[in-house]
């Protein structure tokens, strides 16, 4: 995981709801990204599974291959 703070451009740490700045301290939640296309996923849930789905043509997406950015609004 290679990604900066959207705000001060810092190395974020990832946490296990999304990823925090240990520079300004602001914590921000993670977006599935698609591998392919690099557009936003959509999160399916049902019966314990999270399965990922890309409306842009790329179809269902393996949660291995998901990757995750952070949301630009802070929680």
């Amino acid at each position: 995981m290679s990604e900066n703070c959207p705000v001060c451009q810092h190395h974020l740490v990832a946490r296990h709801e999304g990823f925090h700045c240990v520079d300004c301290h602001r914590d921000f939640a993670a977006q599935p990204v698609c591998p392919d296309c690099g557009q936003s996923l959509q999160v399916l849930k049902a019966c314990g599974a999270t399965d990922y789905f890309c409306p842009n043509g790329d179809g269902l997406i393996s949660r291995k291959r998901v990757v995750f950015k952070p949301l630009i609004e802070s929680l």
